[in-house]
């Protein structure tokens, strides 16, 4: 049996990471269990052209974010891990303090207490010292902070290959085979 990967998209600008993520992770075999802020549905409609039902459709289960009762909001309910994707400034907070407003939190709370790797695509730019505390603090709790900063030395040429250099270094990080991505092997 293969585990699920839990993706929660927070209202933070960069909706096309988490498109771009559950098109992958659909592609490569592997089930995904989706929570969606309620900014980060606004966020959708006012970056890209896909509705929020065209991204439900790339999971497998769409959990509603107010439903603290859903599986992933439970340690004995198993995952691969979870990616928060993007991570707002809001959500970060909220995970860095374990304070549970909403399944997203929840669900990424659970997945640091069990000792699962959880990847925080955090974007925010330019950082004060509070984001760098709230990073520190998540990181020190065993969350992987994985700003989506692009890579240049596969010389992208579209934007579509800077998402997907982040998507990649995401799967990476959750321990996911793939073929996204073009590896360093030298100069």
């Amino acid at each position: 049996m293969t585990l699920p990967l839990v993706v929660g998209i927070s209202g933070a600008t960069g909706v096309i990471y988490a498109i771009e993520l559950l098109r992958a992770v659909r592609r490569l075999g592997q089930p995904a269990h989706l929570i969606v802020s309620e900014m980060a549905a606004r966020t959708l409609a006012i970056e890209t052209d896909v509705g929020l039902d065209e991204l439900r459709a790339l999971a497998d289960v769409v959990q509603s974010n107010t439903d603290l009762a859903a599986a992933v909001s439970s340690g004995s309910f198993r995952t691969r891990g979870m990616v928060v994707v993007p991570c707002s400034v809001k959500t970060l907070s909220g995970i860095a303090n374990g304070y549970s407003t909403n399944l997203l939190i929840r669900a990424a709370d659970v997945t640091l207490k069990e000792r699962r790797p959880l990847v925080l695509v955090f974007r925010e730019t330019p950082l004060h010292t509070g984001h760098l505390r709230l990073m520190l603090q998540a990181a020190e709790t065993g969350a992987i902070i994985l700003p989506p900063l692009p890579a240049f030395y596969n010389r992208p040429r579209t934007i579509s290959d800077i998402v997907r250099q982040t998507v990649g270094r995401t799967l990476d990080a959750l321990g996911i085979e793939h073929d996204l991505i073009e590896r360093w092997s030298g100069s």
